[in-house]
């Protein structure tokens, strides 16, 4: 509000000095007198002073249009000027526009739009790093896979674009399958840009599949020294790499400097089970007993595992089932409440014949948190203790229902896998697989499994000849249930069916 006060009064004061000077020059005399063509003008002051502002004027629009002039004769010589300037300018904007509205129809999943945007982008604009790319993505979405990939390789002509057009391509390869293009590919990327988090993940994971585990803990230590992970994340894959250094080396026929690997991926990582299985047996082939028990206790402390439980087996292969007993003591008093440590003392137990101890050691297992390999055991004890046929039958097929138990999974598939592997079989992520229970440890049985005690022959033939109609009672405390037929005074207790599994029967 006070500049338009201030520009009002600057306005009035204009217009007062132009007044005053005007009169000022009215009141004086004399005069100019100017002949032309034999003419006479006789010019007052005030006079004087409007035909020299018109003149300035006529001589400022007489240099304008010759400057016009001019720059449409350069214009259309094809020279720079204010005219080709403006029109430039104007097309720089709806070259803009056309790119907006190319980015907005890809965000909005309008493939075919987004290319016809692009292309006019491109015409408007003569920028092909930015309007390469939305046609890239824009064929991609609309499945013109040749057309995408043309781009992609233009892209790969600029210094700035290039980078953008491995990584193109590189998805391509990956989308197709083709994982020795793209390995070399994520190669190309990442020696462009070594920083970059995606593409060190893409190279470590097409490193891991291509078993090149040199290469792979390279890229690992670049992700360390570029911050991208954590340094005990890093300890630990860096183990996982070297365990499966070790497996190719004795693959190939090395045994020394698999030995000296799988010590090694212990070191990093002495809670990796199968590194330190694998350690452990280095050890007993370089008779270093000592350093293999160290070794194997370290493990059970963090996971207790069959695996380790057969390789501190393989520590004095020929001693007694007694002497194994008292041996395993070193592992079996680390965690006695762990389920690994009961069902491995109810197998040592087993083998020395002593089904007292080996029922005391597995405890309620077989009942509480049944498991294929637990009830396993419970059938290998009832059938060592002299039960009948029908009671180890039972139990043999409760093993046909109940979970499985841990076994090794892919956090990120929720695949099963048989054995350890530093790469998942199925999605093809990197030490992703863990020692753990399914999330569908449940096996779904086509038909009712509650025929199955008549299968295996648990029933008891009655002595008569009608027909028998069974009634299932609920389960007893022992985890058997009471098939009961009408009229029968004597039922046998059998146990109640479940899942198939695959544990060690004893």
């Amino acid at each position: 509000m006070l500049w338009s006060l201030l520009k009002f009064v600057l306005f009035i004061c204009i217009i007062a000095g132009l007044a005053l000077g005007a009169s000022y020059l009215m009141e004086t005399d004399g005069g100019v007198i100017v002949a032309v063509a034999n003419t006479e003008f006789t010019l007052g002051p005030l006079q004087l002073a409007i035909s020299a502002l018109l003149l300035l004027f006529t001589v400022w629009l007489l240099l304008k249009l010759v400057g016009l002039l001019v720059a449409l004769i350069r214009f259309l010589n094809g020279d720079e000027t204010a005219i080709s300037r403006y029109f430039d300018r104007n097309r720089e904007r709806k070259g803009y526009d056309a790119l907006a509205d190319g980015l907005l129809a890809l965000a909005s999943g309008e493939g075919k739009v987004a290319m016809a945007k692009a292309n006019r982008a491109e015409k408007l604009l003569n920028r092909p790093e930015l309007t390469n790319l939305i046609q890239a993505q824009a064929a991609e979405m609309v499945g013109d896979k040749r057309k995408a990939e043309a781009v992609y390789k233009r892209l790969l002509t600029d210094d700035r674009t290039r980078f953008v057009g491995v990584r193109g391509l590189l998805k391509q390869k990956l989308a197709e399958g083709d994982t020795d293009t793209a390995l070399k590919l994520a190669e190309k990327a990442f020696a462009l840009k070594p920083k970059h988090t995606e593409t060190q993940d893409m190279l470590l994971q097409l490193q891991a599949g291509h078993n090149d585990w040199s290469g792979a803990r390279k890229t690992l230590g670049a992700k360390l020294k570029h911050g991208s992970m954590p340094r005990d994340v890093h300890k630990r894959r860096d183990a996982v790499l070297a365990l499966s250094e070790a497996k190719d080396v004795i693959e190939e026929g090395h045994p020394i400097e698999a030995r000296e690997a799988a010590i090694e991926a212990n070191r990093l990582s002495p809670d990796l089970i199968p590194a330190a299985a694998m350690a452990a047996r280095g050890y007993i082939a370089n008779n270093q007993l000592k350093y293999a028990t160290r070794v194997l206790r370290k493990a059970w402390e963090a996971q207790p595992h069959p695996d380790l439980a057969a390789a501190f087996a393989e520590i004095q292969p020929n001693e007694s089932p007694r002497e194994r007993i008292k041996r395993f003591t070193v592992l079996t008093r680390i965690r006695p409440d762990h389920p690994e440590t009961k069902m491995l003392l109810a197998e040592l137990n087993i083998a020395d014949e002593d089904f007292p101890s080996a029922r005391r050691a597995l405890g309620d297992l077989a009942t509480a948190d049944p498991t294929a390999r637990s009830v396993t055991i419970m059938a290998a004890i009832e059938r060592g203790e002299g039960a009948d046929d029908a009671i180890v039958r039972g139990w043999l097929t409760r093993a046909l229902t109940v979970s499985r138990g841990p076994q090794w999974v892919c956090e990120n598939c929720h695949t099963i896998h048989s054995a350890w592997t530093p790469v998942c079989n199925e999605c093809g992520a990197f030490d992703t697989l863990a020692w753990t229970v399914p999330k569908s440890g449940e096996v779904a049985m086509p038909s009712s499994t509650e025929m199955l005690p008549l299968i295996v022959g648990q029933i008891a033939k009655q002595p008569e000849p009608e027909s028998e109609i069974v009634a299932a009672s609920p389960a007893t405390n022992d985890g058997t249930r009471r098939d009961v037929a009408p009229d029968t005074p004597d039922a046998e207790i059998v146990p109640e069916p479940s899942a198939p599994g695959d544990g060690r029967p004893a």
